[in-house]
């Protein structure tokens, strides 16, 4: 039984939530299904245009995905778009899997961030997301693409919207990890709230794994906690749709060391020889499953 539930406020778009990525993964390695998670979409743009208005550019957007690379480790590839895009449709697009076929969200998010950080895919058109959907095995692409106009799916994702949009006053805030770029003031890519009984705890806009991991120990220490394994094959097995090699780096890493992403690189190779992973190109980095 979850113990805790935690919502995650995220836009497929952001690269700062998609470079939060192996965080997210710590947290379900070491606590399972104690947590309960929630997506909210962000919803960061909804024309294009709102990114052209203020000055951004492909070359500017690619040319800030190579930091986040450096930076973080996260898969990126620093190809310009014929033009920039607004995320809400792609939004509208985890919130259509989630009436469509409840529990793929994730996935078609994961999707969309890989297309979106790893592709040249324009993905507020309809084709583009129906390529990126295309990836994740056993989903019915027509039927959420077709659905992206359907009042239930834009009623549903205005509500993410709006609930992304209540960060006034908030400890968020008050640390400076929320943005006003429409109006209200709004939480940012990846904040997550962790409730228990009444009690809530917010770890917004980017945090190190420890202030997430000191949020959920505060709110249950009675809660079991995984240890991390010695080599990467169990975390490929207990995610079978694959990691980056920062995810495992990070999920490989005892207490608060940092993070080695050449030995977790290594380990994922020897796995590769012994026949018991695969290794799937992605941007300048892979994706790895299980043999």
């Amino acid at each position: 039984m979850a113990s805790i539930s935690v919502t995650m406020f995220s836009d497929p778009g952001c690269p700062w939530g998609y470079s939060d990525e192996p965080m997210i993964r710590v947290l379900r390695w070491r606590y399972a299904d104690q947590l309960d998670w929630r997506l909210v979409l962000i919803g960061l743009t909804e024309r294009h245009e709102q990114y052209v208005e203020r000055g951004y550019t492909p070359l500017m957007m690619a040319t800030a995905y190579t930091r986040f690379r450096d930076r973080y480790g996260m898969p990126f590839a620093a190809m310009p778009r014929a033009r920039v895009a607004a995320t809400g449709r792609a939004c509208r697009a985890v919130v259509a899997a989630r009436l469509t076929q409840p529990g793929t969200e994730w996935q078609v998010f994961r999707a969309l961030q890989y297309a979106w950080f790893t592709t040249a895919l324009v993905l507020d058109e309809d084709d583009a997301i129906a390529t990126a959907l295309a990836t994740v095995p056993g989903l019915d692409v027509q039927a959420i693409v077709s659905r992206l106009d359907d009042p239930a799916v834009v009623a549903a994702y205005e509500a993410d919207r709006a609930e992304s949009r209540t960060a006034a006053g908030s400890p968020s805030e008050l640390q400076g990890k929320t943005a006003q770029s429409d109006g209200p003031v709004r939480y940012t890519a990846a904040s997550l709230i962790f409730d228990k009984d009444g009690r809530r705890l917010e770890a917004s806009g980017y945090q190190p794994v420890e202030a997430y991991d000191i949020c959920v120990v505060n709110l249950d220490p009675t809660l079991s906690r995984q240890a991390p394994p010695e080599t990467p094959l169990p975390l490929l097995e207990r995610f079978p749709e694959g990691m980056t090699t920062m995810e495992v780096a990070y999920c490989l890493t005892v207490s608060n060391d940092l993070p080695d992403r050449t030995a977790a690189e290594r380990a994922l190779l020897e796995l590769v020889v012994a026949g018991k992973a695969t290794r799937m190109q992605l941007g300048n980095d892979a994706v790895w499953r299980l043999a």
